[in-house]
């Protein structure tokens, strides 16, 4: 964690020690926001401490470890203020689903959203760790030039099925094609923010 950050958080943020701050939970690797909660100078430095997220809780009036009962734990990745300093954006990379009601996150959406990131940090460690079996590993194995085929079957087919008008086999051959993508980025040690940054860069 970065020092100065953390400093400047509190001593931005945390002017009064016992002011209760909202800090938004949000998905390192997905960007899915999971939940909401407070947090106190105490708890706050308790979180940088453990490197667990820990708040304040309202209910219980005491400091509260997510996932202490669960086994659920918030794993700090990183963390900011708000440019008003009455906020803050902590992202994390959960051990388990967040909401007591079993969903990933506390707000109500598809728990497949912003499942591209996930998708290609399991492929990034697939990569790393080449366990035998995979196809993805397989795909490693044989090399560039494989994967790139790859690449241009699973286009040629996505391609057929727009023209054919069929949507459910567009959606399925898409996904095809953007693992595949995933994969050849990948090969390269490049990754889906990369390919954001290159988008965010042509805005005008």
């Amino acid at each position: 964690m970065n020092k100065n950050i953390e400093m400047n958080i509190k001593e931005r943020v945390f002017l009064n020690p016992l002011q209760l701050i909202p800090a938004v939970i949000q998905d390192d690797k997905t960007l899915k926001v999971l939940m909401l909660g407070y947090m106190n100078l105490e708890s706050w430095e308790k979180s940088l401490q453990t490197g667990l997220v820990t708040f304040f809780s309202r209910s219980k009036q005491r400091l509260w470890t997510k996932g202490e009962s669960s086994g659920n734990f918030l794993n700090i990745v990183s963390y900011e203020a708000d440019c008003d300093n009455d906020t803050i954006l902590i992202r994390v990379n959960p051990t388990g689903v967040v909401c007591h009601t079993g969903s990933v996150s506390c707000f109500q959406g598809r728990d497949s959203e912003g499942f591209l990131r996930k998708l290609n940090e399991i492929i990034r460690k697939r990569h790393e760790e080449m366990p035998e079996g995979s196809y993805t590993t397989k795909l490693f194995e044989a090399g560039v030039e494989r994967i790139s085929k790859k690449v241009g079957e699973e286009s040629a087919e996505t391609i057929i099925e727009a023209i054919k008008g069929d949507k459910k086999r567009l959606v399925y051959e898409t996904a095809d094609l953007i693992y595949h993508l995933l994969v050849l980025l990948e090969n390269f040690s490049l990754s889906i923010a990369d390919i954001e940054d290159e988008l965010f860069s042509r805005m005008k």
